[in-house]
């Protein structure tokens, strides 16, 4: 048996300095998929699908701001009813990395203190630079 389509929202169209006539969103339920979409030519083609009506609002909402439409040229979707457009969780970021564990210094070798290191300034002293037109050909 087919299921029947819900009414579940609306969106118009401007057309040029005039308000078109709103576009009606229906939701088909069928099986574990729930479906959202216009019935009107051309925008039948985009179709919001999820496991839920809101999810489905929302892959809706993605695939029609994709369309091509700048936002001047339409408002809504407006939903009706319970409808919430649910977005996808965003990622979880990633675990930071687990410091090295660090040797534990025995309190004899903390107190003396090691030779301090040597600076590559005071290691490298400049050669007298020879200017080029000085050099034999």
């Amino acid at each position: 048996m087919a299921t029947l389509m819900e009414y579940v929202g609306a969106l118009h169209i401007f057309l040029g300095p005039y308000r078109g006539n709103p576009i009606s969103l229906y939701l088909s339920r069928n099986g574990n998929i729930c479906r959202i979409g216009p019935k009107v030519y051309p925008w039948k083609e985009v179709v919001g699908e999820g496991d839920t009506p809101n999810r489905a609002a929302a892959d809706f909402e993605e695939k029609w701001k994709a369309r091509g439409l700048s936002p001047d040229m339409y408002t809504g979707p407006s939903w009706e009813g319970g409808i919430k457009p649910e977005k996808p969780a965003p990622p979880k970021p990633a675990a930071a990395p687990k410091p090295a564990p660090a040797t534990e210094a025995t309190p004899a070798s903390a107190a003396q203190p090691g030779p301090a290191p040597e600076t590559p300034a005071a290691a490298a002293t400049p050669a007298e630079s020879v200017p080029p037109s000085a050099e034999p050909a």
